[in-house]
């Protein structure tokens, strides 16, 4: 059974269900989406089992292009895993461009794919202004999170070589304007934990740090003891030369870090954490308990400091068999967090850097993600790990919206 689209209504179903055609004659700005991506990830593991295009979950971005054959709109942006660009060897994303570039000349044949469902008559394609692998780090998000974006706009709008070249520089001007200072001086965990800019947080980065002391004696391994050298001997537990020295900054202007910290303060302000402490929130949707501590887990955290993972403790009691980086691994306080993931076993939940804790809260999460505190979310906790972990942080999708609304 199909399902109309209609203007202010939100269609909970398959994406394979919805007719389009009700909304032909609207004039449609945008449309942004991230077709299921599940087939194009390096997460999957090698060449041979991401099948991309060449399976049905894999061609899904087929009905991403027949709503914009549907709704013709002036611009649509495109969101998916970087491991899209070399999904069968470059193929996936070759054909996806042409599909969305050339698409008056392409229809016909996605149209097959998407089960023959759409206009039937001619259709315009898109200029691709931007089509990049971001770091969403870079837009002041507290995680390195990079993703495919493409973005185009309807060609019949832009005219000749000079408009495109005019509208891919005001849309890339914008990202650059919003990116500000982070891309030198990124947000931080304890930041987006804390509430506060880095410069505030002296004291509780210190306290958090002090409790590494001597981890190195309990591990004793040669692993443990190159830490203690090439990191713990270098920590001044100054935070902010700690922040400089941990994140490779080392030409710095005294004027411009201040602006880097002012900038800080202001996205924390934007996101409505500034102030607000995440331990401090108690949500209805109960995202903020701490999860339960297994003590055999919570043993084998107290002996990997931040930024380390499973192999800090390989070769000793606590040793966990596994080839995955992010396993049992530890964010730093002075960096962004690495990439939150929708799902895993055990160890890839996410550690803080507290030695007294281990699993990241689900609202913790959710503030590397970038939601507002006030976003309820709704589910079991695999499913809610899931909806974050799954989604575009909130923060980079206003910037790159509001750099598309400057080229609109």
């Amino acid at each position: 059974r199909t399902a109309e689209a209609s203007p202010g209504t939100a269609l909970e179903c398959d994406v394979e269900r919805v007719d389009f055609t009700p909304l032909r004659g609207i004039e449609v700005d945008v449309v942004v989406g991230g077709p299921p991506c599940q087939d194009f990830s390096i997460v999957r593991g090698p060449e041979w089992d991401r099948r991309g295009i060449e399976v049905r979950r894999g061609r899904l971005y087929a009905h991403f292009v027949r709503a914009l054959a549907a709704l013709q709109p002036k611009a649509f942006l495109f969101e998916n895993v970087p491991g899209l660009v070399s999904a069968n060897r470059g193929l996936a994303y070759k054909v996806i461009l042409e599909d969305l570039s050339n698409l008056n000349i392409r229809w016909s044949e996605v149209r097959k794919v998407a089960g023959g469902a759409g206009p039937a008559g001619p259709v315009e394609g898109y200029h691709i202004i931007l089509s990049e692998l971001l770091d969403f780090s870079q837009f002041g998000v507290p995680q390195r999170r990079e993703r495919l974006i493409i973005v185009g706009v309807r060609k019949d709008l832009i005219r000749g070589l000079e408009g495109l070249w005019r509208v891919r520089a005001a849309f890339m001007r914008s990202l650059k304007e919003s990116a500000g200072l982070f891309p030198k001086y990124p947000l931080t965990a304890i930041e987006a934990f804390e509430g506060r800019r880095l410069d505030e947080l002296g004291d509780a980065y210190r306290e958090v740090m002090r409790k590494w002391d001597g981890v190195w004696l309990e591990v004793n391994t040669e692993t443990a003891w190159r830490w203690k050298r090439e990191v713990w001997d270098r920590l001044t537990f100054d935070i902010v030369r700690d922040y400089l020295m941990v994140n490779g900054v080392s030409k710095v202007d005294g004027n411009e870090l201040e602006e880097a910290m002012r900038q800080h303060e202001e996205v924390l302000r934007e996101l409505g954490y500034y102030g607000v402490p995440a331990s401090s929130i108690n949500p209805p949707d109960g995202t903020n308990a701490l999860p339960e501590n297994n003590p055999e887990v919570a043993e084998r955290m107290r002996r990997i400091p931040p930024d380390e993972n499973h192999e800090f403790v390989r070769g000793t009691k606590w040793e966990v068999e596994s080839s995955i980086s992010l396993y049992y691994r530890r964010l730093h306080p002075l960096k962004p967090a690495y990439t939150v993931v929708a799902y895993g076993g055990g160890g890839t939940h996410g550690y803080h850097y507290d030695r007294d804790r281990t699993q990241l809260t689900l609202r913790e999460r959710a503030r590397l993600q970038t939601f507002p505190d006030a976003f309820l979310f709704s589910g079991s906790r695999t499913q809610i790990r899931a909806q974050i972990g799954e989604a575009v942080p909130p923060l980079a999708a206003k910037r790159l919206a509001q750099a598309l609304a400057q080229v609109l």
